[in-house]
């Protein structure tokens, strides 16, 4: 088990708001732990250098940790070992994570050029054309029949779609990670990462007076410099600025020799269904399903509902014993706080150009009222950044949220999302037991949604937890608040509670 005094320094030192937007750069070496944190952060690639086993992780452990040479050879430790259970359905998807490991083991794209030279030809022209075999000025000097098959991998909430991409990423050949590099991110932090790249490029082409070229052959060449394996967690295009960077952007990396593997809630052609010009995008899904592995997860087991001891996080009703509750929870953890047990009152957080008040906090820990976080206009970016630097956050006082609410109904939902990207513990007091925050008396019941009624059943919900609401309407509202219920389900369960925790940097 890993100490937990070890692992719960993730917030002595302030991240600025900058460093938020930038991806993973990881060693070859893998790492013991299995749930990562997928939120930014750095870590230093020392190489060759004798370490002991940190405190808390055993010589057995650290010694199996050098054994995990590739997928199938780690997931059959860990099934050993107990960390995983067996399962026939993963372990054939782990076959497929195989399948590119062997093609990565041996694969060199070659040098990236310093200077973009732009061909004539377009990537799809070369990609469906007669001079696909035949490398391009620009691009890495092998062809893209040279470049391996990325892999799409997608499921419905709980199939275990992270565990698998962290599984992959951590057992990368080191010959290849040390002479190119990889980026392992959220798709969130991702596309954040990309406008900053693009805004950056736009500015300095305005200073040399190319304010019409476009910025982003050098945003891909700049991120293919980075790391030729790029992996990024839970894709999705959600609005048209996404779908249009994203058809130029794959584009590009691909023909950098950047190999993709993307995690998806979603089939590539169900990807920004019903958007604003989605026919323009369709190019960029017919690239996925050319040049990617398309594997469906579903195994029929929702491995978010095995630990369902559920730990006391969620209080309700707003009474006096609630109140108490939450006060005496929040004293008992910060006279504990390993980074400082002082209690700071009124911080001011600096966020992406703008402040946020903590009313009260910790080193480490964090509380908040509801219309702290949810009557302003934060974004994704905001409550990232917020998680990030809390590893505990008490949200106080979420009312039920009705029609009137939407806007903050959203923001809850965003804010969510970012507890759990970021594995923050959550403490939360509302005026209904939390499944019932987003229930009006103006809806008709989630159950009678298809949708809702299948995500609900794999919940082990009912409507009458979940209640009525009028609040989701489209398509994409009805996953996000589907994929929140299933986040707060597993985030209210000891396990989440215990291990909670950053990478382990070995």
């Amino acid at each position: 088990m890993i100490n937990r005094t070890l692992v719960s320094s993730r917030t002595a030192l302030p991240r600025p708001a900058r460093l938020l937007a930038r991806p993973i750069r990881f060693c070859a070496q893998p790492i013991i732990a299995v749930n990562l944190k997928s939120s930014i952060h750095t870590t230093s690639c020392k190489r060759n250098e004798h370490k002991s086993p940190p405190e808390g992780l055993s010589t057995h452990a650290a010694e199996a940790k050098a054994s995990f040479k590739d997928p199938m050879t780690r997931y059959t430790h860990l099934v050993q070992d107990n960390v995983l259970r067996a399962d026939p359905s993963q372990k054939e998807i782990i076959g497929y994570l195989q399948r590119l490991w062997n093609d990565l083991e041996h694969y060199d794209p070659g040098p990236i050029p310093d200077e973009i030279k732009e061909s004539s030809a377009g990537f799809f022209s070369r990609l469906f054309g007669s001079s696909s075999s035949s490398s391009t000025p620009g691009s890495s000097s092998i062809s893209i029949d040279q470049v391996p098959k990325g892999l799409y991998l997608y499921g419905s909430v709980g199939t275990g779609k992270t565990m698998l991409m962290d599984l992959f990423h951590s057992t990368l050949p080191k010959a290849l990670i040390q002479k190119y590099g990889s980026t392992r991110i959220h798709f969130h932090s991702f596309m954040l990462d990309v406008l900053q790249r693009q805004h950056e490029v736009t500015l300095k082409y305005q200073k040399q007076g190319l304010q019409k070229k476009d910025a982003m052959p050098e945003v891909a060449r700049s991120l293919a410099k980075e790391g030729r394996i790029l992996c990024f967690d839970e894709f999705q295009v959600t609005d048209i600025v996404t779908a249009m960077i994203l058809r130029q952007l794959l584009e590009r990396l691909m023909a950098y020799g950047v190999v993709c593997v993307m995690t998806s809630n979603r089939h590539p052609d169900e990807l920004y269904i019903n958007g604003i010009q989605r026919q323009s995008f369709i190019p960029a899904i017919e690239l996925i399903k050319e040049r990617f592995e398309v594997v469906d997860l579903d195994s029929g087991t929702d491995y978010r509902k095995i630990p369902r001891a559920l730990s006391k996080v969620y209080f309700s009703p707003l009474d006096e014993s609630v109140q108490k509750e939450m006060s005496k929870l929040f004293e008992s953890l910060t006279s504990t706080d390993p980074i400082s047990t002082e209690i700071t009152y009124n911080k001011s957080l600096p966020l992406w150009g703008r402040n946020l008040n903590v009313p009260e906090s910790s080193g480490s820990i964090a509380k908040f009222e509801f219309q702290d976080l949810c009557n302003k206009p934060l974004s994704a970016a905001d409550y990232l950044e917020v998680t990030s630097r809390f590893a505990t956050v008490f949200i106080e006082n979420v009312p039920k949220l009705g029609l009137s609410e939407r806007d903050q109904a959203r923001r809850f939902i965003t804010f969510i999302d970012a507890c759990y990207e970021n594995k923050t513990k959550i403490f939360i007091s509302s005026e209904v037991p939390i499944f019932q925050v987003f229930s009006d008396k103006h809806g008709v019941s989630a159950a009678e949604d298809e949708h809702m009624n299948e995500v609900m059943k794999e919940l082990g919900l009912s409507s009458n937890e979940i209640g009525a609401s009028s609040l989701f309407s489209g398509d994409e509202e009805l996953f996000a608040f589907a994929r929140c219920v299933s986040r707060l389900s597993q985030m209210g369960t000891k396990e989440w509670s215990e291990n909670t925790w950053p990478e382990l940097e070995l």
